[in-house]
């Protein structure tokens, strides 16, 4: 009886044997691969080459001529144009990297209204630009930060920026009427804004005449000729205002805005509006239209010691920062 208990115990550890080699061997798991990020690629249009800085033919309003102007000294004069030139470096850092990225963004993507130039100085169609106002910190600014721009998925990004948020910044939908799906990198977040922005920035009051308001409405497309009411009527995510009620009828706050001018109204964060026949009047906090990096916001930041990339990594999720020319 031993011998057949032993003789069976034999049998079941071949039969086990022979059942584990017919197994295919087990695979080892692939290891994860981290995918290399692409570049953005300089348009063709204004491209010397890999690695070398691009040129641009640029529309000067102020001469009404068109130049060729390295990259780089148009975005001096825009960072000039937009920012005071004796804000921290770091802001400023922070400003020129995004005027850098800006124009690649719209020679990629659109194509000026003055024929036969990449870009233009007009502040209506890109960004302000001033280069009476460059001093040696922007020149700083712009040579530490060179070639460097903001990318997300290979793409250069809608490098949006605006002067205060009020607090808190917001989607692109909320503060400029995107038509385009929300950009993955724009998110609505907290700004703290510097103490030194000025007072008509942090809090202002805005009045309109009735005829004022009329020709913006025309402006939109909106054949409104008599309103008793004016209310606000939906709100975004930030707490900017996303449409007006001109009685009963909605009217798009950002593109209201920018019709009726966006110096004077100057961001759809709002708290009071009031209308007596005769005048409208709002009052409101915060000065653009919110998307994107605040620049008191970046200016609080550099002086709580955060350098550029802090600055952009915060205003802006998921990005890129990366240099395509030396």
């Amino acid at each position: 009886m031993y011998r057949n208990i032993l003789k069976l115990i034999a049998v079941l550890v071949a039969l086990l044997f022979a059942m584990t080699a017919c197994r295919p061997p087990t695979k080892k798991p692939e290891p994860v691969r981290t995918p290399r990020m692409e570049l953005p690629k300089i348009p063709a249009k204004i491209s010397r080459g890999e690695n070398k800085e691009p040129v641009l033919k640029v529309y000067v309003v102020q001469t009404g001529k068109i130049e060729n102007m390295p990259l780089e000294k148009y975005v001096e004069g825009t960072v000039a144009g937009e920012i005071k030139n004796y804000w921290p470096i770091e802001t400023l850092k922070a400003q020129a990297i995004l005027a850098r990225t800006y124009v690649l963004n719209f020679v990629s993507t659109k194509k000026s209204k003055y024929p036969g130039a990449d870009i233009s100085t007009d502040f209506e169609e890109a960004q302000a630009w001033n280069p009476s106002n460059v001093n040696s910190k922007i020149k700083e600014a712009v040579k530490d930060t060179r070639g460097i721009v903001v990318a997300y998925d290979g793409k250069f990004i809608n490098a949006w920026f605006h002067s205060h948020a009020a607090g808190q910044t917001a989607l692109a939908k909320e503060g400029l009427n995107y038509k385009e799906p929300e950009p993955p990198y724009i998110v609505s977040v907290k700004s703290n804004e510097s103490p030194s922005a000025p007072a008509n920035v942090k809090h202002w009051t805005a009045t309109f005449t009735k005829s004022e308001v009329i020709n913006a409405l025309k402006k939109m497309g909106l054949n409104i000729n008599d309103f008793k009411t004016v209310k606000i009527g939906a709100k975004g995510a930030s707490g900017r205002t996303v449409t007006f009620l001109f009685d009963k009828t909605p009217v798009n706050a950002p593109d209201f805005r920018m019709a009726i001018g966006s110096e004077r109204l100057k961001s759809t964060m709002i708290d009071e509006v009031s209308y007596d026949g005769s005048k409208l009047v709002i009052k409101g906090r915060g000065f653009g239209h919110g998307v994107g990096m605040s620049q008191w916001g970046a200016y609080q930041m550099a002086k709580e010691g955060k350098r550029a990339k802090d600055i952009l990594n915060y205003y802006f999720k998921g990005i890129n920062i990366v240099k395509i020319w030396d």
